[in-house]
């Protein structure tokens, strides 16, 4: 082994001299062990992006490896929290010093939760997919944390006009008829000729972006997930009998929602929560009727805060 090694970075200048917002390393496969709020701490599978600037206009470049081995130590001796990702961007920064006064950090990793069926009582696993986002500017570090919530959603038009069609059917069939044996109709609305047309519905996903308020000293994961479920009323379910199946026919009835209104309805439960200081909101509903799908986008409107796109 020789003794000594030429170090690049520190020997070469830049070709061409500049600063530079962000440099560092995207898609770093790693474990860690994640600590949310009211759970018991556990291991994910998390891709990473991490970041320091380069304020040095003559520097080859920053030092890679010191970013990757202070995120690997946080993997393999500690857990992701809320202090612990504040403490991760100050190394960052001290690893550089004289190169950086910025960092970023984001873990994206699926979140497995066990959710209970609506009539059954079963239970089954659900993976969220959680992005969890770190930004060291000016002194001061922002959390930002995202989740993507699927649900389904029944389009108002198609129910009106299925509605429309089942009214007309059953003029056709018992229109002339005084005395409607109500047996007879019980009947008939159990049948493909009763209940002639269906309104379509379709999966549909929730991303909600929200930054935690200095207060909050956990990552609130599933109280942002149950916020979301219980706005929409329409979760995907996991395990499903019969009769849970019927629930979320019955749920989707009631719960009629173009894509302005699943909007409306979580920046309203959004705003009554203290512990957010800024949210994003973008409700995506695939549509079954249409190649294209239908959107809609909301913020909190804070002044300088997250922008609708």
């Amino acid at each position: 082994m020789p003794t000594s090694m030429p170090d690049i970075a520190n020997q070469t200048s830049a070709q061409h001299e500049g600063v530079l917002d962000w440099v560092g390393m995207s898609e770093i496969e790693v474990p860690i062990m994640i600590a949310a709020k009211g759970e018991t701490e556990r291991a994910v599978s998390a891709k990473v992006e991490a970041f320091v600037n380069l304020i040095q206009a003559q520097a080859k470049g920053i030092h890679m490896s010191r970013l990757y081995l202070l995120l690997d130590q946080l993997s393999t001796e500690g857990s992701l929290t809320k202090e612990s990702l504040n403490q991760l961007l100050h190394d960052f920064i001290a690893s550089h010093e004289e190169l950086s006064d910025k960092a970023f950090v984001k873990f994206n990793f699926d979140y497995h939760m066990r959710r209970r069926s609506l009539v059954s009582g079963k239970q089954g696993w659900k993976a969220y997919p959680i992005t969890i986002t770190g930004v060291y500017l000016d002194g001061k570090v922002e959390t930002e944390m995202k989740v993507d919530v699927p649900y389904s959603s029944t389009c108002p038009c198609s129910a009106a006009l299925a509605r429309q069609l089942i009214q007309k059917a059953f003029s056709e069939k018992f229109g002339a008829d005084s005395n409607v044996d109500t047996n007879q109709v019980k009947q008939w609305l159990g049948t493909t000729e009763g209940i002639v047309a269906t309104p379509h519905s379709q999966r549909s996903v929730a991303e909600v972006k929200v930054k935690l308020s200095d207060d909050v000293t956990s990552f609130p994961i599933a109280d942002l997930v149950d916020l979301v479920e219980n706005a929409l009323q329409t979760p995907v379910q996991a395990a499903v009998k019969r009769e849970d199946e019927q629930e979320f026919a019955r749920l989707n009835g009631q719960n009629l929602m173009f894509c302005e209104d699943a909007g409306r309805r979580l920046k309203h439960a959004l705003n009554l929560v203290n512990g957010y200081s800024d949210f994003w909101i973008r409700v995506n509903h695939y549509e079954s009727l249409h190649a294209h799908d239908a959107v809609s986008v909301a913020t909190k409107g804070v002044a300088g805060g997250y922008r609708a796109y």
